[in-house]
């Protein structure tokens, strides 16, 4: 697989929250730790601790590794109308990228279902069905949370449902043609 290095030494100005790749669990990283951003996609950073762990950093901690906050602000919809809402969700399942690929998950065909569920108290659910590009696939215990992240950002939603799903398996053809010519697949 692709891995956009960076390679970029960073110190941490403040502590901030991480998920370990690939058990999914959070983890806090002290100010003034170091590590090496290997990836940065999607206002996200993959980071190789100095002590050897691989995190990942959400946008809203990004300031942590000195770079500017990317994302991590409310997208609004035109409205609470589902169609809106779901226009929303996928505009930030795009910024949800594997840590070892630099194509976005929705470009990928990893996303498989996207409903919005108006619900009778107000607000919205959302459930999504997603795979990852192999059933032994490292990132299967970090994907799913942050999706939910992701998601999260999206105002009007009031509860958030991502199934990992392993039926139909994912394929080549479920990615989109840009995606395809990016990756030498096309």
């Amino acid at each position: 697989m692709y891995i956009d290095q960076t390679g970029e030494q960073v110190t941490l100005t403040r502590d901030c929250d991480a998920i370990q790749v690939p058990s999914g669990e959070r983890m806090k990283l002290p100010a003034g730790s170091s590590g090496t951003i290997t990836q940065a996609l999607g206002g996200t950073y993959t980071v190789i601790t100095s002590d050897g762990y691989m995190v990942r950093v959400q946008s809203k901690d990004a300031d942590a590794l000195g770079k500017e906050l990317e994302g991590g602000a409310v997208d609004k919809p035109a409205s609470e109308a589902p169609e809106d809402v779901e226009k929303a969700v996928w505009e930030e399942l795009r910024t949800c990228y594997d840590p070892e690929i630099p194509i976005n998950i929705a470009d990928l065909g990893l996303v498989y279902a996207c409903r919005v569920k108006p619900l009778s108290e107000g607000g919205n659910r959302v459930e999504i069905e997603m795979t990852l590009t192999a059933p032994g696939c490292p990132v299967a215990g970090t994907m799913p949370q942050m999706v939910r992240d992701a998601v999260a950002r999206v105002e009007g939603l009031n509860d958030i449902d991502v199934d990992l799903v392993w039926d139909p398996p994912w394929d080549k053809s479920r990615m989109s043609e840009a995606a395809q010519l990016e990756l030498g697949m096309y």
